[in-house]
């Protein structure tokens, strides 16, 4: 526990076989991690087999594969009901280091921010650190374009490391979003609707073969659903409609 708060770490998993113990190791290293919840969204490989034999892993396996939202609705939900106050997405394959979780936990335990964001793009070492150019590039126009509808001044809006209170998590409507991969876009705007605070810091991020990514199809049509959740945003808040995802 972190001051008294009950950590979960989550981890949306897909195909993770060959990375998902060394991320398990680093995650367990952090010693305020009170569970692991691993949701394998009916991976092809040995993913949920391997993460039985780790330590402190609870496995959960979608009987078919629903997307990357779907996911993560599943891992909110098991992270609240396994009584988690400070909930940290880890993806496991081992792209984002698990050595930053004590520095996102104490920003919320502390009660300084509601979400806290592992952000590729502060410090400037994102492309030196394997991030494809053409990534790099949609990033920075998609994030200029969001902050410009939502009026907000994030970093990014697309990294996959974040760390959430219990109250946050609680009070936005999960299950209304998206179960696919713009599902973590439709979250941000939720959280950006309802007031909370968010924290970014910087975060040191692998590319190599077996990290996730997605391919241009799926990252175009991605791109646009972040276009259209930000222009939503900025109709809803003008009152000309209510999309249901902003209570």
């Amino acid at each position: 526990m972190y001051k008294g708060l009950r950590v979960v770490v989550v981890m949306p998993a897909y195909n993770a076989e060959k990375t998902v113990v060394q991320t398990h190791r680093e995650i367990m290293a952090q010693e305020i991690v009170d569970a692991i919840i691993l949701v394998d969204d009916a991976s092809s490989d040995n993913t949920a087999e391997i993460a039985r034999g780790l330590d402190r892993v609870e496995v959960i396996i979608h009987p078919e594969n629903m997307g990357y939202g779907a996911n993560q609705k599943t891992c909110y939900k098991a992270a609240l009901d396994a009584g988690g106050d400070i909930v940290i997405m880890v993806h496991p394959d081992y792209q984002y280091t698990p050595k930053l979780i004590p520095a996102m936990a104490s920003l919320i335990a502390n009660g300084l921010y509601s979400c806290v964001l592992g952000s590729r793009i502060l410090g400037g070492y994102a492309v030196r650190d394997g991030m494809p150019v053409w990534k790099y590039v949609a990033n920075r126009f998609l994030t200029f374009f969001e902050n410009i509808m939502m009026k907000a001044k994030l970093s990014e809006y697309h990294t996959g490391y974040r760390a959430f209170s219990r109250e946050l998590l609680e009070s936005i409507d999960l299950a209304g979003n998206s179960d696919d991969f713009v599902f973590d876009n439709q979250m941000l705007a939720q959280i950006i609707w309802g007031n909370y605070p968010i924290a970014e810091i910087t975060c040191p991020t692998k590319y190599f073969p077996e990290a996730s990514s997605i391919n241009f199809i799926r990252s175009t049509r991605y791109g646009i659903g972040c276009m259209t959740t930000a222009v939503l945003f900025r109709l809803a808040r003008m009152g000309v409609v209510r999309p249901a995802i902003f209570k």
